[in-house]
């Protein structure tokens, strides 16, 4: 069972609409869905056609998945910093491959991962079951920073999901090990991030390759943890792992 409630986010106020959110009741998860009128509609929904009935099948589905930190049981908001900075990689996404493709931004219940608990995966797993029920039997490409990036890599477990796009990703404890063997993989990663580190992301990623996954690390040289430095490569990095996963796809 899910339920609909509203949810304003911080550019709700330009739209003079609400944001429509998701909320599988029993993990506390939410998939977010941008409706908009008014002088942002472009920038947020009018080519995408996201809630316009009888819309094509998409061919690819997309979860967001913000960051988190360590430990904390304060409830997620949409609101927090890292909930924010990802907001941009969504609706870039929505703009340029419109109905083609479904892109779901994800918010947890609270937080933090918080250990043992692993707090980010049941609603994070609840929401890639809610984009597959949508949308039967297309596939998944789960983008990440930093927790997100922990959380996207536990999701590719699942074989729906096709694809990981970890940015600055928070590995760990070898978390890339959870990606199964069909998946594609790409992490990107700054070598000034003091937060994560990118020689363990790099680590994965070799070990993914030896194991014959196609893996791949991009370097951000001076790319701190925020991705508020080289904002073109991160955003490109998400549209071009996107498209990629689109065309081949298609060529199937």
């Amino acid at each position: 069972m899910t339920a609909i409630v509203p949810l304003h986010t911080p550019f709700a106020r330009s739209t003079n609409r609400s944001v429509r959110t998701r909320i599988p009741n029993r993990y506390g998860g939410t998939i977010v869905d941008v409706a908009s009128k008014g002088p942002a509609h472009m920038l947020i929904a009018g080519l995408s056609g996201l809630l316009s009935p009888g819309r094509r099948s998409p061919s690819l589905l997309v979860l967001v998945l913000p960051g988190g930190t360590d430990n904390s049981h304060k409830p997620f908001s949409p609101w927090q910093p890292s909930a924010l900075r990802m907001y941009p990689f969504t609706w870039s996404l929505r703009l340029r491959f419109g109905r083609s493709v479904r892109v779901h931004q994800v918010g947890y219940r609270v937080y933090g991962w918080n250990g043992d608990d692993n707090s980010p995966l049941l609603p994070a797993r609840a929401a890639l079951d809610e984009i597959c029920r949508r949308h039967p039997g297309v596939p998944v490409v789960a983008i990440g920073h930093s927790m997100g990036g922990r959380v996207a890599a536990h999701l590719a477990a699942d074989r729906r999901v096709i694809g990981v796009l970890g940015l600055a990703p928070w590995w760990q404890f070898a978390d890339w090990r959870h990606i199964q063997p069909g998946a594609r993989v790409v992490a990107v990663h700054g070598d000034a991030d003091t937060r994560t580190l990118a020689k363990r992301t790099r680590k994965g990623i070799d070990e993914l390759s030896a194991l014959g996954i196609d893996a791949e690390f991009i370097p951000v040289p001076g790319g701190g943890h925020a991705m508020l430095d080289h904002i073109g490569l991160w955003q490109r990095s998400a549209l071009d792992f996107v498209g990629e996963r689109l065309s081949a796809l298609r060529g199937a």
